[in-house]
C-alpha cells in the first residue's frame, strides 16, 4: 500500500503566511527561520509546489470575483465623470470607458480564440488623439440631434 504524503507542518505554517498578504517572502522565512536553501528544496517538491500552485490560483481566483463584483460600482462612477463640470475629468472618463470597453473585448476575443471560437481581429486600443475626435463627433451629433 502506498505511503500519503502530506506537507510538514512547518510548511503548511509559511504557505499560510505568505498567502495571507501581511509579510513579504523574506519575511516570512525569518519568521520560521527557513534558510533559502531549504526554501529552495521546498519548490523543488512536487507536493509543495501543488499546494502552492493550488493556493495561487485561490488568490488569483478570489481577486477576479472581487473586482467583478465591484466592476458594475467602477463603471457606473467613470459614466457620472462624464458629466463632469471639468472638461479633463469628463475627457478622461470617457477615454477610460471606451479603453475599458476595448480592453474586455481584446480579452474575450483572446478566450474565445484559445477555444477556437473566434476568427475576427482583435480590436485595437484607442490612441488619445482618436478618442478625442470621437468625443467631439459624438458630442457634435448630440447636440444637433
Amino acid at each position: 500500500m502506498a505511503r500519503k504524503r502530506y506537507l510538514r507542518k512547518r510548511q503548511l505554517e509559511v504557505l499560510d503566511d505568505l498567502f495571507s498578504g501581511e509579510l513579504d517572502e523574506g519575511a516570512v522565512l525569518r519568521k520560521h527561520k527557513v534558510s533559502s536553501a531549504v526554501y529552495n528544496r521546498w519548490l523543488a517538491e512536487e507536493l509543495f509546489v501543488s499546494e502552492f500552485s493550488r493556493r495561487l490560483a485561490s488568490a488569483r481566483f478570489q481577486s477576479e470575483l472581487i473586482i467583478a463584483r465591484y466592476s458594475a460600482v467602477a463603471a457606473a462612477k467613470l459614466v457620472a465623470l462624464t458629466e463632469s463640470d471639468k472638461p479633463e475629468t469628463a475627457r478622461k472618463a470617457c477615454l477610460d470607458i471606451i479603453n475599458s470597453t476595448l480592453d474586455s473585448r481584446c480579452s474575450m476575443g483572446t478566450k474565445d480564440e484559445e477555444r477556437g471560437m473566434r476568427d475576427e481581429p482583435q480590436a485595437q486600443q484607442v490612441s488619445p488623439a482618436t478618442a478625442s475626435r470621437l468625443l467631439a463627433a459624438l458630442a457634435e451629433e448630440k447636440n444637433d440631434g
